[in-house]
């Protein structure tokens, strides 16, 4: 492991010696990224700092600071605390299609609930024992199903990009907004003008209208991707 995640790999997974020096300690790593979190689910990821959190808590920062050495490392506590462990209430209860829709189900919740955890899992970095256990639940699901470790590990990362993209659109339009529906009227009002141009869109966006204007795409995208498995399986069986 690179000496610049070191410290990122210890917090994360320990151990976590006591510090040996100054006073008693009052504050734990959970309770840290707690207060983060808070700061970041109401202001944003951008607005989290080492001296709010600190204020936060009623310590100094330079108390703060004899816990977790910076940012970075900060965010990574938060991420596993925000992210995971993957619900153990959760039962195991159906095939593996069933066990992915409600995978998948539960993480887009998490995206909607901590939208700031979207910029803050973005591209390789260390990942808790939290995250990791939604991953390796996802990879269990499928066990017994005929495809290799690498293609179950593709399917949850196929289905985490699914509930990334969705919960993006929606932060993006804000928690009352439908994406779908503000893309339709977009369009729409472009289609007036030029329709003519871009037949098929046109009636498409006629079609979505009349049946209601629903924002299907969450749902049409996961049991597509659930249907795509679903035919490879049958492959391999075959």
């Amino acid at each position: 492991m690179g000496g610049e995640h070191a410290e990122v790999v210890r917090l994360l997974w320990g151990p976590h010696p006591k510090p040996s020096r100054g006073p008693r300690p009052t504050l734990d790593l959970d309770r840290i990224a707690r207060a983060a979190i808070e700061i970041a689910d109401s202001e944003g990821l951008a607005d989290v700092s080492m001296q709010g959190v600190a204020a936060r808590l009623g310590v100094t920062k330079m108390a703060l600071y004899r816990y977790v050495p910076g940012k970075a490392e900060l965010v990574a506590l938060m991420v596993d605390a925000a992210i995971g462990p993957y619900p153990a209430s959760k039962p195991h209860s159906g095939g593996w299609r069933e066990q992915l829709e409600q995978w998948a189900r539960e993480l887009f919740n998490v995206f909607r609930q901590h939208p700031w955890a979207l910029d803050a899992t973005v591209g390789p970095r260390i990942m808790g024992p939290g995250e990791l256990s939604w991953m390796e639940r996802a990879v269990s699901a499928l066990d017994g199903t005929g495809l290799s470790g690498a293609e179950r590990m593709d399917a949850a990362v196929l289905l985490v990009g699914h509930a990334r993209g969705i919960a993006q659109q929606t932060r993006a339009v804000g928690p009352a907004g439908d994406p779908e529906a503000q893309l339709g009227a977009v369009l729409g009002d472009l289609m007036q003008t030029h329709g003519a141009r871009f037949p098929a869109l046109a009636e498409a966006l006629a079609s979505a209208a009349r049946s209601g204007g629903q924002d299907q795409a969450w749902d049409f995208g996961l049991q597509r991707i659930l249907d795509g498995l679903a035919a490879l399986i049958d492959q391999r069986a075959g």
